[in-house]
């Protein structure tokens, strides 16, 4: 029989993950009061929180610049947010500027797969196909869609590993802030500029 969950127990799991205090208490109870369980049971609602919020308006946001030590690399930023509130948030700002670190240290050129040309794509996958020659033919288009992911998520920011954490994309890295912040989120556009 498990224990009842005390309000200690629920203002801690609150300062760790961030979450509302009815959703800790609810993640709790159903973890039978495990903190591990219940910060992955927070994950979880979190991420499905993100999903059911990303048709929503982002209208709001922030404009953010970021100069690399020596004025060699810089980066513009537009990121939407739902509200003033949340675009005038520390967390959200903190968020845009690790965004533009990471692009000044990653340099992405696209935002999203979908923003390649096709051209660029159709290059890549001849390259590709040119390069797995000799290989059976049911693997060439195995090796042929691994090459094009990896073209992908090297060059796509919302599919680039976060600098800070290689374990994490960007786009997991907001969906994990859209949850953190309970609003949606939309990194819209970016200018990256480079000495040279």
């Amino acid at each position: 029989m498990s224990q009842p969950i005390n309000a200690k127990q629920v203002g801690e799991l609150r300062a760790k993950t961030g979450a509302g205090l009815m959703d800790c208490k609810r993640a709790l109870s159903e973890a039978g009061g495990d903190f591990e369980k219940a910060t992955a049971i927070l994950r979880k609602m979190g991420v499905a929180d993100a999903a059911k919020r990303s048709g929503r308006s982002a209208s709001e946001g922030l404009v953010e610049s970021y100069i690399h030590l020596g004025g060699k690399v810089g980066v513009l930023i537009e990121i939407n947010c739902e509200s003033d509130f949340v675009a005038k948030n520390d967390d959200f700002k903190a968020f845009t500027r690790d965004i533009c670190m990471h692009i000044a240290a990653a340099s992405p050129t696209y935002l999203e797969r979908e923003d390649v040309p096709e051209s660029i794509v159709n290059s890549e996958r001849e390259i590709a196909t040119e390069q797995a020659q000799g290989k059976p033919p049911q693997a060439i288009q195995k090796i042929v869609e691994g090459k094009l992911n990896k073209y992908f998520s090297e060059n796509c920011l919302m599919e680039q590993s976060y600098v800070k954490n290689p374990d994490q994309t960007i786009k997991d890295l907001l969906t994990e802030q859209i949850a953190l912040l309970g609003e949606n989120m939309k990194i819209k556009q970016f200018a990256r500029f480079q000495i040279g």
